[in-house]
């Protein structure tokens, strides 16, 4: 850890010590409790474990924060605010899409949105585009408005190019440079990183230009190809929302010919992406405002004819095997069962997490032992329309040396042609498909946990990918749709030999969502049931290296289990699993561990001032969670279980008691000692919004 962010973190401990109002030490123990803490004490730990409350120790219990109520924060804000407006009013101030981007626009010329080329290189002659850029060429101006630098050092000041954020960095005067501006930076390779999107690409599957000569020819042989529904049954059925019949002309092997297709496809992702993340810059094309129904025509070329996209360091030899088969040699094309199988067994794998299972936090997580390491949940759809935002979820590290994908999809032909777009553009060890997912605008869909009351579907989609990519399939699912009507242990022989590899078992429906405990028998149920080919994982409530240690002893059969919510709440899991103890870690080294995702989160997201704020969100995100975690110390019954509920209690130091606050103006306070002083009008709010008590506003 760099010494000024080391100076900053002890400046603010001296600060809360010296200040009385400020003070988070637990009182004295002689001092009387109050009423909460007396109705916790009357309770044996057995009773308090029971009713799954955690047993803290009771010298360190302490009463309830008091936080204003809410008919309080209504009066207050009622006096002081102005009279709403009208419903008329309302209405007559909504912004068009058209007039919000034109507002963009302005706002990206004013003087705090400096030309990146500018920035960068200090030279305002710098830009090909002059006064027709879009960016703002005031050096001056931004200067002058800039915030002020953050304490430590520049994350890419070792590079052996210069700093990519150069005058915007919010660290420069750290820069070792040669010219008086300082954008000049060190002396190693910068990016680590590989799986972008070559830009190419993505403008024609913009136009809808792109070919998938061996999704489609998978489709047509199994018969997916061509069954265009009429618009009676796409209303009846309500989920035929995604794609739009059309003519494509299909190279199967055997030359070109005529089938009908399904090529437009509408957005199905459960979160829409701001229109800042399909801007391009540099002066390059953008997309269309609406897409066109475009036919792809004979002469149009495949994929790997049409653009070589950017290399990447392949980390098993299988990466690049992405050739169409020639029709004399069909009989080498490999079966699903010979195809390289991934050993999961033993492994420690990492759940991919919506939010915060993003690169940064997986990297954390690959230090503190993680084996296997997957991408968020990107929907197929959206890859397939070539959204930025949704590709940046497949990026991957060079530390991640067992990495996947998950994508997730309602029907065969946009899962396949994501399948072989993937196995095309990026570098990845296996491919993950999520048919678990609870959220209601994907089940809507008919993606995600909606498969599970569609097993003939379900078929369809592992049958057309696993054709697709020589690459291993995994599965990811529920125990089944509703509660108490469990039916994934009828299908995992099928499974396997519909062509997957690996299957994970999440020991809940999706009625439960995340309530109650998982079922494990029931999940050993499925593994002992599952062939010998097929491996099965477990995932659910894994806290602690004892429940990893139950789950494998009570099923040998089990291949491994899945960590999630667990790494979440302490990424260090994994160290404690791998060195069989149970880490009674110090508020300093989770402060270090906080360092490292800033540090990380700096050289991904950028280090000027979208990046840094950028950082802050995914940090205070990820602070939501790990607040959950109780001190070892502290507790009278070892390991905390997952869904113990911790009365209100001190830590055993004022930062530790920082961290294990619920409030999220405490986890901004965090944020502040390691990112500095957010901006004015900050909010935040968790996405999840289940452990924070205040309002968005944070007061």
């Amino acid at each position: 850890m760099d010494e000024s962010a080391t100076s900053t973190i002890t400046t603010t401990e001296e600060s809360v010590v010296k200040n009385p109002e400020l003070s988070l030490v637990p009182p004295p123990p002689s001092e009387p409790a109050d009423s909460h803490s007396k109705s916790h004490s009357e309770l044996t730990t057995e009773e308090l474990v029971a009713k799954s409350i955690a047993p803290i120790n009771k010298h360190f219990l302490r009463p309830p924060p008091l936080r204003p109520s809410s008919n309080d924060a209504v009066s207050q804000t009622t006096a002081n605010a102005a009279p709403a407006p009208s419903q008329s009013s309302f209405v007559k101030d909504k912004k068009s899409k058209r007039q919000l981007k034109r507002e963009r626009r302005q706002d990206q010329k004013s003087s705090k949105n400096i030309c990146p080329l500018i920035a960068k290189t200090g030279d305002i002659t710098s830009c090909p585009y002059s006064d027709k850029c879009r960016f703002s060429h005031d050096v001056e101006g931004f200067k002058a408005q800039k915030p002020e630098d953050i304490e430590g050092e520049c994350p890419f000041l070792d590079s052996e190019e210069p700093c990519p954020y150069g005058l915007a960095c919010r660290f420069l005067g750290t820069h070792k440079s040669k010219d008086k501006d300082g954008v000049l930076g060190g002396k190693k390779k910068m990016s680590d990183e590989c799986n972008g999107l070559n830009k190419d690409v993505q403008k024609l599957l913009w136009k809808n230009k792109m070919k998938f000569p061996k999704a489609d020819a998978k489709l047509k042989a199994l018969g997916l190809l061509g069954k265009a529904k009429s618009k009676t049954k796409i209303v009846e059925e309500k989920e035929d929302d995604e794609t739009v019949p059309g003519t494509c002309h299909v190279t199967d092997g055997n030359g070109v010919s005529e089938v009908n297709g399904d090529l437009d496809t509408k957005l199905e992702s459960a979160e829409v992406p701001e229109e800042d993340d399909l801007d391009i810059k540099d002066g390059s094309d953008e997309p269309p405002m609406k897409k066109p129904k475009s036919v792809i025509e004979e002469n149009d070329v495949t994929f790997m004819e049409k653009v070589v996209g950017e290399s990447c360091t392949q980390t098993e030899p299988e990466a690049g095997m992405d050739v169409t088969t020639p029709e004399g040699d069909r009989s080498l094309k490999l079966h699903p069962r010979e195809k390289k199988i991934i050993d999961f067994r033993e492994k420690l794998y990492l759940a991919p997490l919506t939010t915060v299972g993003n690169l940064p936090f997986r990297r954390v997580c690959k230090v503190l032992g993680a084996d296997v390491t997957c991408g968020e949940m990107a929907m197929c759809t959206n890859l397939l329309q070539g959204q930025a935002s949704e590709w940046a979820l497949l990026r991957r590290h060079s530390s991640e040396d067992l990495f996947g994908v998950q994508i997730c999809g309602a029907y065969p032909d946009t899962v396949a042609r994501a399948m072989e777009l993937i196995d095309q553009e990026c570098t990845v060890d296996f491919i993950d498909i999520n048919m678990g997912c609870p959220i209601d605008i994907v089940v809507e869909k008919g993606a995600g946990s909606a498969l599970l009351n569609k097993p003939m579907r379900i078929k369809s989609i592992i049958e057309a990918a696993s054709g697709t990519v020589d690459k291993p399939i995994t599965v990811k699912v529920r125990t089944g749709f509703f509660e108490g009507k469990n039916r994934i242990d009828s299908l995992i022989t099928d499974i396997g030999n519909w062509g997957a590899s690996a299957v994970t078992i999440h020991g809940r429906s999706r009625q439960q969502r995340y309530s109650k405990l998982a079922n494990w028998d029931y999940v050993y149920q499925c593994a002992r049931k599952a062939p010998d080919a097929l491996q099965v994982m477990g995932n659910g409530d894994v806290f602690s290296y004892l429940d990893w240690n139950t789950r494998k002893a009570d099923c040998p059969e089990l291949a491994t289990c899945m960590i999630a919510r667990g790494a979440l709440i302490k990424p260090w899991i994994f160290t404690e699993i791998k060195e069989q103890r149970h880490w009674d870690i110090t508020s300093g080294e989770r402060l270090n561990i906080l360092k490292d995702f800033v540090r990380l989160g700096l050289e991904h997201w950028g280090s000027d001032t979208k990046g840094v704020e950028t950082t802050r969100r995914f940090l205070l995100e990820w602070l939501s969670y790990t607040c959950r975690y109780i001190p070892v110390g502290l507790l009278d019954v070892i390991p905390q279980r997952l869904n113990w509920r911790p009365p209100s209690y001190y830590g055993r130091d004022d930062l530790e008691t920082l961290m294990v606050s619920d409030s999220a103006a405490d986890w901004v306070r965090i944020s502040e000692m390691l990112l500095g002083k957010v901006p004015d009008g900050f909010t935040f709010a968790p996405k999840h919004k289940s452990n924070a008590y205040d309002r968005a506003e944070n007061g």
